[in-house]
């Protein structure tokens, strides 16, 4: 049987590479990411290709992220499938980060973890008014991935920290505003955008094609919260961060404590320091070789499993996080996270 979970057609000088499993808000599986790369080979490879575009079928977003459940089982089950998904997930993320040719991402409604990795590295990222922008990953038991600490880590102040550690989902002027994306325009003008983009003689044409249709994004929130943002998650250690957030006097800021309180303990700790040390990584590939390190470790670390179960699979929302306080997770466990792994290392970066 034919895999049509991603479509690849070109119209006029643009390959289309469209994730098609809208019932799974078109979720990445191991054949996904696979299926992009041959687009990617493909298009680099014809001079008649002036530039890439990527899109999510159906009308509820780009792409939710990686296949959880099936995460889930493997690593209930002890295997390793995961880890090999991920390998080639990272690099795919790599090769659109420097692809030759325009890769223009229609980032319209729910753009999360693996999703974000397929579009916002691309040259030409597209929001619209139904944007939900997020790296989710604390609230399972996992880390931010395919790119995304370095990505927030880039954002200004301390926003990034702020989006990695809550997991909030941002609209389009924030995603603009953090780096996630360049340009907003209106999604009922994407179908007419696509269809002058076919028109592209040129590189430089792509460009010059999307700024026609470009408007103002609404404002952006984030920005109004920016002085407390900064103010508490400057801190050191997670610890620190919540109590600088429950005492800062900002009702915002308060709920953004109870929040952090209900995500992992050990995913918040090793999050804000795979986003700090990312500020001080070099390349978007040096980044994803660390975060091969800690997505392998957390792979294997009981709050995954019990993250997914509770979110995703019993829905019950409550889950029960080992070691279940911020206290009980040691300088040494996050450490740990970042050891290199031998003659398994993602191996993108320079060597260590």
């Amino acid at each position: 049987m034919t895999d049509d979970t991603v479509l690849l057609h070109t119209e006029g000088r643009i390959l289309h590479i469209t994730l098609n499993r809208p019932r799974a808000l078109n979720a990445l599986t191991h054949a996904m990411v696979g299926r992009v790369d041959e687009g990617l080979t493909a298009a680099e490879g014809d001079d008649a290709v002036v530039a890439v575009l990527i899109s999510g079928s159906g009308d509820r977003g780009l792409c939710a992220g990686g296949d959880i459940r099936s995460i889930h089982d493997d690593a209930r089950a002890g295997g390793r499938a995961s880890l090999a998904f991920w390998r080639d997930e990272y690099h795919l993320n790599a090769r659109i980060a420097r692809f030759p040719k325009p890769y223009v991402a229609f980032m319209d409604g729910i753009v999360m973890g693996g999703g974000v990795g397929v579009s916002a590295h691309g040259d030409v990222r597209i929001v619209t008014e139904r944007s939900r922008v997020a790296m989710p990953e604390t609230g399972i038991g996992f880390v931010p991935d395919v790119g995304g600490t370095h990505l927030l880590a880039m954002a200004p102040g301390e926003l990034g920290t702020h989006l990695a550690l809550t997991g909030q989902a941002v609209g389009a002027a924030d995603a603009v505003l953090c780096g996630l994306a360049d340009h907003f325009v209106a999604s009922e003008r994407l179908p007419g955008l696509a269809a002058e983009l076919a028109g592209c003689a040129r590189p430089d044409d792509v460009t010059a094609t999307v700024l026609r249709y470009v408007s103002e994004a609404p404002e952006a929130e984030l920005a109004t919260h920016r002085a407390w943002i900064d103010a508490c998650y400057a801190a050191d250690t997670v610890e620190e961060i919540i109590d600088r957030l429950n005492g800062s006097g900002v009702t915002a800021a308060k709920e953004t404590a109870e929040t952090l309180l209900a995500k992992s303990p050990t995913a918040l700790k090793v999050t804000l320091a795979a986003v700090r040390r990312a500020r001080r990584l070099d390349s978007l590939e040096a980044a994803l070789d660390q975060e091969y390190r800690v997505s392998s470790r957390a792979f294997t670390a009981p709050d995954l499993v019990e993250g997914v179960r509770a979110q995703i699979i019993d829905k019950d929302r409550d889950p029960r996080w080992h070691p279940a306080a911020l206290a009980d997770v040691t300088h040494a466990e996050v450490a740990r996270y970042f050891v290199p792994l031998g003659d398994q290392e993602l191996g993108l970066g320079a060597p260590e």
